[in-house]
């Protein structure tokens, strides 16, 4: 059975998110939208959920870096 993420689990990673540039107030929504990707990345490309919600987090985190760093 496939259960979605804990409260705390998406609190986590709405934190997370925030401490690379997401607002405040759209955090926890964007961790649903995350946790929903790193779904449908592992039942496109057959990994597991873990390794697409890592994929997906490096690539959050380089577009963060590349937000915050000078031209």
């Amino acid at each position: 059975m496939n259960t979605g993420p804990t409260e705390v689990e998406l609190q986590f990673l709405a934190r997370l998110l925030e401490g690379w540039g997401c607002p405040p107030q759209r955090s926890l929504e964007m961790a649903r939208q995350l946790d929903r990707r790193a779904d449908q990345l592992a039942r496109q490309t057959g990994r597991s959920k873990p390794d697409a919600m890592a994929h997906l987090l490096r690539l959050f985190q380089q577009a963060a870096s590349a937000r915050q760093s000078p031209s």
